[in-house]
């Protein structure tokens, strides 16, 4: 039995079978690339969902985890941290103004972010928030609910009420649904899950009028789009408009856990204590790797390199239309981008993991490619070529 065979043995045997997983045990990472248990090399174009967005193990995030973890590892929240202060002046400094609530994860913040809207509209009787269609937030109950896609909440009822859906990118349906018991728009402004579907200037623009115009809180979910992968530090930024509310995670930690809610202006003040927490959310551990983050992606000029890298990685991804007429079309942002198929990518993502390549698929016919902010051009030649020799495999080459 290979040490591979081993480790998936005493899965099966005592991990609950919740995931489905490819058949590789990663022990070692290292920038774009990991190492499996057999000593395989892998490009990781799919870090964790993003969670390791400026690469594995990156030297800042160790060393600043290793220096806290000889320090003191947890604080609670009944005390002061000093670095999650620094850390909550840092993420406002890029952001907008407002103050801000740590947790541990995406689908923690989008709860807090839903728990602060309801709050903040309870005088006036507003609870109702609307989502979009094809959105993901989590997988908490309230957050399946606002996750607009059946097959995420089948068989966890009753759900949560209060969630109305819309359609992505189509103002008039998000107006049809607006009434007066409506409390928030949120949305994430590139659908990850849902097939990295970019949110359009006019409807993300029409939003914050919509918004603006009916005294409603318009809630960001930038848990994948944030921190430079769009080509922007946060992906709202592109649209010369702020949210009221901003959920962030994944590369927030440089591949520590840490999840965060950020709130704009009054609306900051409306928990008061007793309304809602987080044991070990802004622990110093994580927020010394996140503040190690920021600075990486700063000295680094990783956010200016998403955007650039990133249209070099769309090009190349697009000229994969001229030899395999199963690719519809590419599309994203930044360093955030997806093939579309007319066929099912499932083997696709199966022959480049064969071939020393990690990617997604998703909504089974959706090639997400999102490799780390510190990706070069020549990693990028190399992974569009595993994914045209995989290609290969499934169809046949005009």
């Amino acid at each position: 039995m290979t040490h591979t065979e081993e480790v998936i043995r005493l899965y099966y045997e005592f991990v609950m079978p919740n995931y489905s997983r490819v058949p590789v045990v990663l022990v070692r990472g290292k920038g774009v690339n990991v190492y499996d248990i057999e000593g395989k090399e892998f490009l990781d174009f799919f870090p964790g969902w993003a969670v390791s967005g400026i690469g594995h193990c990156h030297p800042k995030v160790v060393r600043a985890i290793k220096d806290q973890a000889g320090r003191i590892i947890h604080v609670s929240n009944n005390y002061y941290n000093e670095l999650q202060g620094k850390l909550a002046s840092k993420i406002i400094g890029h952001s907008f103004a407002g103050k801000v609530f740590f947790c541990n994860s995406g689908a923690e913040a989008n709860e807090a972010a839903i728990k602060l809207a309801r709050k903040s509209g309870y005088a006036s009787g507003k609870y109702e928030i609307i989502t979009m269609e094809g959105s993901f937030h989590g997988r908490t109950l309230a957050t399946i609910t606002a996750t607009a896609q059946p097959k995420y909440q089948e068989g966890f009822g009753p759900l949560p009420g209060g969630f109305i859906y819309a359609k992505f990118n189509d103002l008039q349906s998000v107006l049809s649904k607006v009434t007066d018991k409506t409390a928030a728009i949120m949305l994430e402004p590139i659908q990850g899950e849902g097939g990295v579907n970019v949110g359009s200037e006019g409807f993300i623009t029409g939003l914050r009028k919509i918004c603006d115009e009916k005294k409603i809180l318009l809630i960001f979910d930038e848990v994948q789009t944030g921190m430079g992968r769009t080509g922007k530090m946060f992906c709202y930024q592109h649209y010369g408009i702020a949210p009221d509310i901003m959920t962030l995670a994944k590369t927030l930690g440089g591949g520590f856990p840490i999840g965060a809610m950020v709130a704009s202006g009054a609306i900051a003040d409306v928990l008061q204590p007793g309304m809602h927490a987080s044991t070990f959310g802004g622990g110093p551990l994580a927020c010394a790797a996140s503040l190690a983050t920021f600075e990486a992606i700063e000295e680094g000029g990783l956010v200016e390199k998403a955007e650039r890298r990133g249209r070099y990685l769309h090009n190349r991804l697009s000229l994969l239309k001229k030899d395999f007429p199963f690719v519809k079309l590419v599309r994203g942002k930044g360093l955030m981008q997806a093939v579309e198929l007319d066929i099912e990518g499932k083997a696709i993502v199966g022959k480049c993991a064969e071939n020393g390549l990690l990617i997604n698929c998703t909504q089974e016919r959706v090639l997400r490619v999102m490799p780390p902010l510190t990706v070069k051009n020549a990693d990028i030649n190399k992974a569009v070529g595993i994914i045209a020799e995989a290609m290969k495999g499934v169809g046949v080459a005009s």
